[in-house]
This record gives C-alpha cells, structure tokens and sequence, in this order.
C-alpha cells in the first residue's frame, strides 16, 4: 500500500487553511519547481510551519518565496494575503524592506538567528500606513547539503499592548498635571504640558474655551504648532485673543457640539502638523 504522497507530507490536512490553499498552489510554475523536486529540509520546514499555532512566516530560495501559516495570515498579514503566498519576501514586505532587509542579509550569510523586541514597523497591510510593533527573531533555513537557503521567522505582534501603554502613561500625566491646580491657568498649564509629551498620539491639539454670552470659543493652550494659522483653526497669536464662533461659521461645528454635549469627528482637508509621522491627521 503507499504510503502520503510528497503534496499529502507537506501539506497536511492540520495545517488548516494555508496548507489547503498551498495544496491548490501551481508551485511547479515558481521558481520553486514542483513539490516532489523540493529539499526535503524545505518540505518538512513548511510542516512544521503549517501545524504550529504561533505566528510563523519563512523566506526560502533565491527569490526568498514567502509561506506563513494561519496564525501569521490572521494576526499580521491583512489585505496581503493571499497574494503574499509565493511570492519574494522583498516584494511582500517592500515597505519596510529597509528594515527587515539586512536582518535578513546577515541570517543568510552568517547563519545566526537575530532578535528584536518591540520593533516598530511602519506595515501597509490595511490600504494605509500603519504604525506596528512586533518581537520576532529571523533564523536561518539549511539546504539538505547544510548550505543556508532562508529564514524563518517566529513573530508576537506587540501592537494593541504597546500602544495602550503608551496612551495609558498620556493620560495618567495629564492627570497629575491637573490635579493639584488651584486656577483654571494653572490646569490650562498642565494640560499643555502632558499633552505635549508625546507627538505620537496627538500630533496636534487645540483647547477652546466657550463664552456662551459672546457667541465665541477662545483658545486656551495648544501643542505641534508653530506659528501662523492653519487649516482655518486661528494658532499661533496670543492664547486667549485667538477666537472661533460658536455659531456653525467653522468646521469645527461648535454649535453642534454645544446642543448634543457629544463627539464630533471632522475631516482635515489642509496640512495639519504630523507630529513624527509622515503623513499627517485626516481626521480631528
């Protein structure tokens, strides 16, 4: 009786649904070759990547051609998959290819694992540049002949974790800043301060005060500007003289915010300040 064939071996039926859908691959029109010809380092590498639940992506070959398993398609890839499945490792993760590129270059001519803790890594994975952070290590592949033919990478994304921390410290500044005020100048201070700590989060604020009886909000503080004015949100004169109706005559829709005591989100349509960041705030 015979025994799994090499496409059964590889792709095993726990593998879920990459080795489902790398069983439907036309790997014999890659530069991979058909299954049977593969080393077999290559194929029980892609097994044990396949049957493992913790996120796990691999390069291999000349092209580096890229497999990753469920857990990797669902916690890193995004709208990349599954167009990333054979394709070059350069092509896949061009965005950040200057980073990751020579980690890789010195696993695969020196044949050690590197490492990285919170490497922030600016992915295009949802039609936007998205700021993330993973822990990973790249460790080198052998060909049967010992000869290092790629990487594997084992990889925790630290993205939601790392960015609430951050946002949690923002917050418990802004809380001591303002706790022992005795004027609204001194809390106006503080808030100033702690909002100013990190760009990351708040690349820009404005705080008005509402003068009900005069129809106006008068500027309090802001952080990320300059001077000038910007975007139709007067900056950059004294705080205080700098003023905006209350009567819907701003984008801002302060007349809105004053009757629903709600939120209101806008849209930005003129370059506001970015903070750190390449591309600045779309929305306020």
């Amino acid at each position: 009786m015979a025994g799994p064939s090499p496409v059964e071996l590889t792709f095993p039926d726990a593998g879920g649904e990459m080795a489902r859908l790398m069983r439907d691959t036309r790997w014999d029109a890659t530069v991979l070759g058909p299954i049977e010809r593969w080393p077999s380092a290559l194929r029980a590498t892609v097994r044990m990547l396949l049957t493992s639940r913790f996120s796990m992506w691999m390069g291999w070959g000349d092209d580096l051609t890229v497999f990753y398993n469920d857990a990797y398609r669902a916690n890193t890839l995004g709208s990349k998959h599954p167009w990333a499945l054979g394709r070059p490792a350069r092509e896949v993760w061009r965005e950040i290819w200057p980073e990751i590129g020579p980690r890789i270059a010195r696993v695969l001519a020196e044949g050690r694992a590197t490492w990285d803790e919170g490497l922030m890594l600016m992915l295009e994975r949802s039609g936007y540049s998205e700021e993330t952070y993973h822990t990973f290590s790249y460790s080198p592949l052998h060909e049967d002949d010992g000869r290092v033919r790629g990487f594997l990478c084992v990889v925790t994304e630290d993205t939601g974790r790392l960015i609430s921390e951050r946002r949690v410290g923002l917050l418990g500044r802004l809380a001591s800043e303002t706790a022992g005020a005795k004027t609204s100048e001194a809390a106006l201070a503080g808030i100033e301060r702690s909002l100013a700590t990190d760009a990351r989060d708040l690349p820009f604020t404005l705080t008005y005060l509402f003068d009900a009886s005069a129809g106006i909000a008068r500027l309090a503080s802001q952080t990320g500007f300059g001077a000038g004015a910007l975007g139709g949100a007067p900056i950059g004169a004294p705080i205080g003289a700098t003023t905006i109706p209350l009567d819907g005559g701003s984008r801002w829709r302060l007349d809105e915010l004053v009757k629903t005591e709600r939120p209101i989100e806008v849209a930005l349509d003129d370059v506001w300040p970015a903070g750190p960041w390449a591309t600045p705030p779309a929305r306020a």
